[in-house]
């Protein structure tokens, strides 16, 4: 429990940091290119969800997200993942929920500052990485583990029948 504490702690800091540094370097200045093509810095405050989806509806936005991470929460307090994978993904999700959350009540906007230039994408921030890559592992976490499952099954009901003793000379002479 200590562990999963301190890990969400350490990752919701990391991204109050970059976001600490968005709003200190680029919204001073909008935009800094990094790699030509591929991707810029650019300051964002978005106050909608994804894509800049449900924007301006901060008091929603709050609650639904404020329920999802309750309930994450609950998952990580009541019933331990079962394996690493689900662990890390769990951990992920909820402390990039709770980062953005976070911006969300305080400021009521997110900072966004990651623009991929190479496709048409929505800005996004480290929050937003983490409960994408948080949510990839948990897909992949619950094939894996329904994978093992159905193999599990299979191998049960490939078992031999228990074989009966061998005959005894007595056994013939009844």
């Amino acid at each position: 429990m200590l562990l999963t504490i301190v890990l969400c702690l350490a990752l919701i800091g990391l991204d109050k940091i970059t976001k600490i540094l968005a709003v200190n370097v680029l919204m001073p200045v909008g935009v800094i290119p990094a790699i030509s093509g591929v991707f810029e810095w650019k300051y964002i405050e978005n106050t909608g969800a994804a894509f800049g989806l449900l924007s301006g509806r901060q008091p929603f936005l709050i609650v639904v997200t404020g329920v999802a991470l309750l309930a994450v929460a609950l998952l990580l307090l009541f019933r331990r993942p079962k394996d690493k994978l689900e662990y890390i993904s769990i951990i992920l999700i909820f402390s990039g929920g709770v980062g953005n959350l976070l911006d969300r009540i305080a400021q009521g906007y997110v900072v966004d500052f990651i623009n991929l230039l190479f496709i048409n994408f929505a800005v996004f921030n480290l929050a937003d990485i983490f409960v994408t890559v948080g949510f990839v592992l948990l897909v992949i976490a619950v094939f894996r583990s329904e994978s093992r499952k159905k193999k599990q099954e299979e191998t049960a009901g490939e078992q031999p029948e228990k074989a009966s003793p061998p005959a005894t000379d007595s056994d013939e002479s009844n």
